[in-house]
């Protein structure tokens, strides 16, 4: 499981640190690809396995089954560490996310979201204050327990 919040910046060539912590869990070699909300999902390989063999039980015949798996699959690239732990993030994925210098990292279970300080910072304040609705209606209220 990942789990914390690390904050790095992009070097000139695009490269990305990737926290020390989270390396091991993540492989010698591991899968980036568009995520929601205009971030970059990272999974080991392991993990990316798993969601490809849920997507390939999906109906080809349902188009936002055909949409997502266009979508999600084109923009996934395998990827490698550098010897100083670095990752190349590239173009398209930039774009996508609007990455700009100053990055986060987040841990969220069974994969690593990327995310641009300031996109992630916004979300955080559009999404804060509902915080602990969201969890009542995931979770039930202690009374449903």
């Amino acid at each position: 499981m990942f789990m914390g919040e690390y904050h790095h910046s992009l070097d000139e060539k695009n490269r990305l640190i990737i926290p020390a912590k989270l390396r091991f869990k993540l492989g010698d070699k591991f899968v980036i690809t568009k995520g929601l909300e205009k971030c970059l999902f990272v999974y080991s390989l392991e993990e990316w396995e798993k969601i490809t063999e849920k997507l390939n039980k999906l109906s080809f015949t349902k188009k936002n089954a055909r949409i997502f798996s266009r979508l999600f699959i084109s923009s996934a690239t395998e990827c490698e560490l550098d010897r100083q732990g670095r990752v190349l993030i590239l173009k398209p994925h930039i774009d996508y996310a609007d990455l700009q210098k100053d990055v986060v990292i987040l841990g969220v279970n069974e994969r690593l979201e990327i995310w641009d300080k300031n996109s992630y910072e916004e979300f955080v304040a559009e999404n804060m204050d509902d915080f602990e609705n969201i969890a009542e209606n995931l979770f039930g209220s202690e009374e449903d327990a």
